[in-house]
């Protein structure tokens, strides 16, 4: 009797360790014997967020919701946490729900990995969620909005927009009747390769003379690219030194022989202009012109007789006038 007693009870305890078991599976407070911390979370609503909800990172259970209060006009909830949840200082709560009927939790993000990790006690930045009673009331007014405008077009009020438009249909009705119709002749025109604007569609001969047009283009562009090419050649060559060009414009000796020239020239033009020299004389000396000038006149006398005489008198007559 002794033994069945004893049975009974250890089945009981069994059966008791067993059921709490599963209703701390069930609730969620499995991880309450796990070694953890606690922070705290601050809200403007909670959105029905309960004691034993979930505290997920990355859809990844780390805790759940240990305590829920009222301060500082707003909710404050405490999370519990286990101890390898890798929450940053940076790290923001933010509560979600799985579906629109499902359960709520309260989800953290990572964070940055060089951010130090949130010590126990620490108020933990949060982000709000829209409200979804204020969402659906939302959608209430845009849902009667446009209803209030469907019926705006409907029986009198669409016939009022309508009736000019129908109006304006029935008395034009010849007219675009004729419009559509000449419409229709010259896309009947168009498809059967006719007209200007049939033949750029349909006539091959002008494809082929626009392929040929193309392949000219085609070969004045390369020709002017080798035309280029060798210019740029040209460039180079004369950039280098070389040639004639390149010579004139890089050969530093040429550019002094004709700086020496230059200034040998400028210096024999100083001379001449300050009388200097034979030319210079030339140039400048009145006398010399006095006297070019009186010989030119007495060889002019002397000619003046020379057509009545022979040749010898001719000379006697030109040697006695000079001398």
């Amino acid at each position: 009797m002794k033994n069945t007693l004893e049975t009974r009870l250890g089945l009981f305890v069994a059966l008791a360790m067993l059921a709490a078991f599963l209703i701390m599976e069930v609730l969620g407070t499995k991880d309450l014997f796990k070694p953890g911390y606690h922070i705290r979370a601050q809200f403007n609503n909670i959105s029905e967020l309960k004691v034993g909800d979930p505290v997920k990172m990355a859809g990844v259970p780390v805790g759940h919701v240990d305590k829920i209060s009222l301060a500082d006009n707003k909710v404050e909830i405490e999370l519990r946490l286990n101890k390898d949840a890798p929450v940053k200082t940076d790290s923001k709560a933010t509560i979600k729900f799985a579906g629109l009927l499902g359960q709520n939790y309260v989800s953290i993000d990572f964070g940055s990995p060089s951010a130090p990790r949130l010590d126990a006690g620490q108020l933990i930045a949060t982000t709000e969620q829209p409200d979804l009673s204020a969402l659906m009331a939302k959608l209430d007014d845009v849902a009667t909005g446009v209803q209030n405008i469907t019926k705006t077009f409907t029986g009198d009020k669409i016939d009022n927009l309508l009736g000019p438009f129908t109006d304006f249909m029935k008395q034009n009705n010849p007219r675009l009747s004729a419009i559509i119709a000449n419409f229709q002749g010259v896309s009947a025109q168009i498809a059967e390769g006719k007209g200007t604007v049939g033949k750029l569609i349909y006539d091959d001969a002008l494809y082929n003379s626009a392929m040929g047009t193309v392949t000219n283009l085609q070969e004045v562009a390369a020709d002017a690219r080798g035309t280029i090419a060798k210019a740029q050649n040209i460039i180079d060559q004369v950039n280098s030194g070389q040639g004639t060009m390149g010579k004139l414009l890089k050969d530093d000796a040429l550019y002094k022989e004709t700086t020496a020239s230059m200034t040998n020239l400028k210096e024999i033009l100083q001379k001449i202009n300050q009388g200097q020299g034979s030319v210079g004389k030339l140039v400048n000396d009145q006398e010399f012109y006095k006297n070019a000038k009186l010989t030119l006149q007495k060889l002019d006398k002397a000619t003046e007789g020379l057509e009545d005489q022979g040749p010898l008198s001719v000379v006697g007559t030109m040697v006695q006038t000079l001398f």
